[in-house]
């Protein structure tokens, strides 16, 4: 998430991505692909006829608050709501997980594991098209894992990888279905197969990894070969898909829906508005104030269940205000989190010490209550760090006059993390010092935290969503402090050390006792400010049916999400 790439250069072209009059890009890869989707499609819908059932048919609209930063380019993409329309919408990953996070068979039918647990071999469906027509196949598996362990792409998930062979020697074409990956032997190496979706080798094949970022493919005309094809994305607006015919019967078919519309509506009371007016049929992540009306209203109902997120203030000490672990933990221990937690999530969600879920088996309940509100205690620990009022103003200085003054950052259009970074602002002063909240763009946010070598923030509010397999190598690790999530750029030799074995201990008794011997470190390091974890909310109007969300994303059915027919 370097840069957000959105050509600002368009017309309309009739027929194009999907037809309708849709607005699309004039990017020459574009114009070259999207009439090979037009005319595959043409041909798979009269091929496949709509089923006789009442199900099929109409549009669903979707709103939240952000873009899909990056779009369809999973090599690239680190936003989590991208990454679910990769793998549930527009691409296919080689498996998913069942409600019980047992791996199943997607793009993969079936694999085998050798018996000293160095190579998965994945046997493809040989049923699966691209959207203009191509087969998926092997060659498209090995080009997409080359692609994103060759450090030039910047794969934001890097630590996917650690324990892979990476690069044209970790992976071989067996035959067009069958494709091996070669690893060391560690814990849960199925997962990273769950998110990564498959990209196709014969359109990006021939772009250099380190241009990947900035291609059109991404967000102006992606080519999948999940169940919705690309239809048109106007910046900031809107995403439309739509069903695609040609999709496995053995993997259900065509979606019952038509059309599927993602809208980007960056204010929380818009899309509150338009959920209960009907213009919307999901609301994502509603503000828990905003629930009971949710509930109240006949025409819609609240989904409510565990996430994989926590949210947080990550600071960056690469700032030499916000350097020293002492200033850190005082900030949090100056930072009244219940009270924040019970003001923002009114019962939906609980105070976060750490990022392991509580619904996770590495929780650790005992460090629940580890750090406590105690501003008497921050103002000593600050002093303690050299950080006092010199000059009577209210505002600590260290000895070179430096006021322990900061920016905390926050995407525009979410107010429960505004309202963090406003109440912070609120307490901290009470322990001199001088937290400012500060509005950004959720695309120029990602820049500016992201980019390595631009680091433009402070602290920032931000929600993490963490995999099944828990991994902070990528956060944490002293050998990624320049990657893209190494946001507070801290240090810490014992840290890293437990990360590692942790990475390749998989035997979960053993893992257990140094998981909590981990959260202890971080604890101590206070990297961030840990403020809770939110249970998921989502409003859903009661005309659509068949709507499943639970830890594993919003849209994991989303072809099998039908429209009442008599509300059509």
């Amino acid at each position: 998430m370097k840069k957000l790439f959105v050509s600002t250069v368009v017309f309309v072209l009739a027929g194009c991505g999907g037809g309708d009059g849709a607005v699309v890009s004039n990017e020459p890869f574009c114009q070259a692909v999207l009439p090979a989707v037009d005319a595959f499609m043409a041909r798979a819908r009269a091929e496949n006829p709509v089923p006789d059932d009442p199900r099929y048919g109409g549009t669903a609209v979707v709103g939240s608050i952000g873009e899909l930063a990056d779009g369809m380019n999973a090599a690239v993409s680190s936003d989590a709501t991208s990454t679910q329309h990769q793998q549930f919408v527009n691409l296919m990953t080689l498996l998913d997980y069942d409600e019980n996070a047992v791996p199943r068979p997607y793009l993969a039918e079936s694999w085998d594991i050798s018996d000293d647990n160095t190579s998965i071999t994945f046997h493809l469906r040989r049923d699966v098209r691209w959207h203009d027509g191509e087969q998926t196949d092997a060659h498209d598996v090995a080009f997409t894992y080359v692609t994103v362990t060759n450090p030039l792409t910047a794969f934001p998930n890097s630590a996917f990888w650690d324990h892979y062979v990476k690069g044209a020697e970790g992976v071989e074409v067996i035959d067009d279905f069958t494709v091996r990956i070669h690893l060391r032997p560690h814990a849960e190496f199925l997962d990273p197969f769950r998110t990564l979706a498959i990209l196709p080798e014969h359109l990006l094949g021939d772009v250099p990894p380190e241009q990947l970022k900035q291609h059109p493919y991404g967000t102006q005309c992606p080519v999948g070969n999940g169940p919705f094809v690309f239809v048109s994305h106007s910046a900031q607006d809107r995403w439309v898909f739509q069903a695609n015919p040609a999709f496995p019967a053995g993997l259900g078919g065509r979606p019952y829906l038509d059309r599927y519309v993602y809208r980007i509506i960056p204010e929380q009371t818009t899309l509150l508005t338009e959920l209960l007016t009907e213009n919307i049929d999901v609301y994502v992540a509603p503000a828990p104030d905003q629930a009971q009306r949710i509930v109240d209203d006949p025409r819609t109902t609240l989904m409510r269940y565990p996430y994989r997120q926590y949210v947080f203030v990550g600071w960056n000490a690469r700032r030499p205000q916000l350097a020293d672990p002492r200033v850190r933990m005082a900030i949090t221990m100056g930072t009244d989190r219940g009270r924040i937690v019970q003001a923002l999530l009114q019962g939906y969600g609980t105070v976060a010490n750490s990022g392991v879920p509580p619904f996770h088996w590495a929780f650790d309940e005992e460090l629940s209550g580890s750090v406590t509100y105690d501003p008497t205690a921050a103002r000593a620990l600050l002093e303690t760090a050299g950080w006092s009022d010199r000059d009577g103003d209210g505002i600590r200085e260290n000895a070179d006059g430096l006021p322990l003054s900061f920016s905390v950052k926050y995407n525009n259009g979410n107010q429960s993390r505004q309202d963090v970074a406003e109440i912070m602002q609120a307490q901290l002063v009470d322990i001199g010092i001088d937290a400012r909240p500060q509005v950004v763009e959720w695309a120029t946010l990602l820049q500016q935290i992201n980019t390595p070598d631009l680091r433009d923030f402070d602290g920032v509010v931000m929600g993490w969503v963490v995999e099944y397999k828990l991994d902070d190598m990528d956060l944490f690790h002293s050998a990624r402090i320049d990657q893209p999530y190494a946001w507070s750029g801290t240090s810490n030799p014992e840290i890293d050390r437990l990360l590692e074995r942790l990475n390749s201990t998989t035997d979960r008794d053993e893992a257990i006792t140094l998981w909590r011997e981990y959260q202890q470190l971080v604890i101590a390091e206070q990297p961030y400010t840990f403020f809770y974890f939110p249970d998921r909310l989502d409003g859903v109007n009661v005309r659509l049916k068949g709507v499943v969300m639970d830890t594993r994303g919003d849209w994991l059915n989303i072809r099998e999400w039908y429209l009442d027919p008599a509300s059509r």
